[in-house]
């Protein structure tokens, strides 16, 4: 019975969580990194990894998951047998707020920036999104409007719920919106046609076939989410995991970082 629950445990664990590995196959390997990072920020570390693991023959592996899930990882006793992580990457504010300890002294880097933008499907018209005024009509036109949930422990959903609400038309908005994390299908459900109008991370929807990226929000509505990454307290490759997190804000990744809606703030230093 005690072996049942440990199986549990350990299967409900990693129930939601995503794990994808990058990098070279071929002789042995330096180290084996494991990043834990939430979902806007993964697609560019995961196209820059290999040309990490090409410089350096270190192999890096992503587990994937909404914030939230992050969190809850990071400080539950994980089960017998699973992966620890060496590099962390979230929003800043969740990385400043993670327990005392818990990241290597030193190691916060500050990557990139995203701000939010409006996703419709491929081939729709594009709405006017340039002003506040213009997009109080287009949530007030939209049949139906997805975005991240404010209270799934993210920052994106907060941000464009209190967008709303800002507006004035949260009563008038509310029964047309579905919540989804882009991580769990939301900017596909655009794609798909089950929802008009997509508000998420441009970095989550610029990656997703069959949606156009009709732009950011404008400055009076914008706000932007600033991802850091730091090396984990309990990693057993510490020097390694700091030298992916340099690569990560090193100047020959900016171009990846722009090609995926980031704006790259790191140095490499």
């Amino acid at each position: 019975m005690g072996e049942c629950r440990s199986r549990l445990r350990a299967a409900l664990w990693w129930a939601s969580t995503l794990v994808v590995f990058v990098g070279a196959t071929g002789p042995a390997v330096a180290a084996d990194i494991h990043v834990f990072s939430s979902g806007a920020p993964a697609e560019v570390a995961k196209t820059v990894a290999p040309r990490f693991t090409a410089a350096t023959a270190n192999r890096v592996a992503f587990t994937i998951a909404t914030l939230g899930e992050i969190r809850r990882k990071l400080t539950a006793e994980p089960p017998p047998g699973a992966a620890l992580p060496d590099v962390v990457i979230l929003p800043r504010a969740a990385v400043d707020a993670l327990p005392a300890g818990m990241l290597r002294d030193g190691s916060v880097v500050d990557v990139a920036r995203v701000g939010i933008g409006v996703a419709v499907r491929a081939g729709a018209a594009r709405p006017d999104i340039s002003s506040a005024e213009a997009v109080r009509a287009m949530l007030i036109a939209a049949r139906s409007i997805v975005h991240s949930d404010p209270r799934g422990g993210g920052y994106a959903g907060a941000q464009v719920a209190a967008m709303i609400e800002r507006l004035g038309i949260a009563d008038v908005v509310r029964p047309k919106v579905t919540f989804q994390f882009a991580i769990a299908g939301g900017v596909a459900a655009v794609a798909r046609g089950d929802a008009e109008i997509g508000l998420f991370n441009i970095s989550e929807i610029v990656p997703v076939e069959g949606v156009v990226l009709v732009g950011p929000l404008p400055p009076e509505l914008q706000s932007t989410i600033t991802f850091a990454g730091a090396v984990y307290g309990g990693s057993a490759v510490p020097e390694a995991a700091l030298s992916f997190l340099r690569y990560l804000a090193g100047a020959d990744t900016h171009d990846a970082w722009r090609a995926g809606g980031f704006e790259p703030l790191g140095d490499g230093h």
